[in-house]
């Protein structure tokens, strides 16, 4: 799982939380169920069977893989429509391709994030590179929902390209952990994502036995999803694996614990951290499309079948 990494932690900017900053409670721990998204490809359903209530401002994260392909075996999704939230695929490993009808796309790989702000609406596509399908290899990454509020669900389409070498690298003050920031700002450091709802995206390796205690925004919620390893959250040490989400309560910081021994596929505890505010306004989510109202999912699928959330771009042949 490589992303992004340094040699030496230590040289990095140390986050901690104060002292009298209140720890988080951990609320619930939950399950992951196993499915398979677009063509074919494995996916961890990560917010499954969880309140909404605990999620707003996101909406759903699929953990994609980790899994390693066979020749021939990658696989992708085929156009499709979004309309109303902001679609981040986050690459941990493999390569994955993007496009979409309003211009954006690119090439994304072992670190990097594609951020689509769908906004008024456009079809997308994700396909692994030529490359990869005739040779297989390791594919694994996230791709996470994040709503947009009613005030802004019509807005133009936008895309944001970010790179590994971007991201903000932090670490905690005896260099147990590396914390990378995608988006949002932890204790003051940025990350690069631009975001219309305020949140903040963190994915932390966590060496076995370290642990972090991080100052958490006391207006947004906070969620700990496990990508690998064994650990515990909370300063009760709920034990936490591969595959579950923990949900956090009310406070000024939050504590992820790696477990001393880890499985030797897995060295290190990862973990995506997760906080947002909360939109607090009614939801219409059906398949591809986040709105407010049943009127307007229904205007989003006659504006799909109409056309007007744009068309399939016409391949260039030379």
């Amino acid at each position: 799982m490589p992303a992004v990494t340094v040699e030496n932690p230590l040289t990095l900017p140390r986050v901690a939380a104060p002292a009298d900053a209140v720890a988080r409670p951990v609320l619930a721990v939950s399950t992951a169920p196993g499915g398979f998204e677009g063509e074919g490809f494995p996916v961890r359903r990560a917010f499954a069977g969880i309140n909404y209530t605990h999620l707003d401002p996101f909406i759903m994260m699929d953990q994609m893989g980790e899994v390693d392909y066979a020749p021939g075996e990658p696989k992708g999704t085929p156009w499709h429509p979004h309309r109303g939230f902001e679609t981040v695929t986050y690459i941990i490993d493999g390569t994955f391709i993007h496009q979409d009808s309003n211009g954006g796309g690119g090439t994304i790989m072992n670190g990097d994030t594609q951020w689509m702000t769908a906004g008024s609406g456009l079809l997308h596509i994700e396909t692994p590179p030529e490359s990869l399908v005739m040779s297989g290899g390791l594919f694994h990454g996230l791709q996470l929902w994040v709503n947009l509020p009613a005030a802004d669900k019509m807005m133009n389409p936008r895309y944001q390209d970010i790179r590994g070498g971007q991201v903000q690298l932090l670490t905690s003050p005896d260099g147990g952990a590396l914390l990378r920031v995608i988006a949002g700002e932890l204790d003051g450091h940025e990350g690069p994502g631009i975001t219309h709802t305020p949140i903040t995206m963190v994915h932390a390796t966590l060496r076995p036995g370290a642990e972090i205690t991080l100052p958490w925004r006391e207006d947004f919620n906070g969620l700990a999803y496990v990508l690998a390893g064994r650990g515990a959250v909370g300063t009760d040490r709920r034990p936490v694996h591969t595959g579950q989400t923990a949900v956090f309560g009310a406070g000024g910081s939050l504590t992820v614990r790696a477990d001393e021994s880890q499985d030797s596929n897995t060295p290190d505890l990862e973990v995506v951290l997760l906080g947002g505010r909360p939109i607090r306004e009614p939801m219409a989510h059906y398949g591809p499309f986040v709105m407010n109202s049943q009127a307007e999912l229904k205007q989003a699928f006659d504006d799909f079948q109409a056309g007007r959330l744009g068309t399939v771009p016409v391949p260039h042949v030379q």
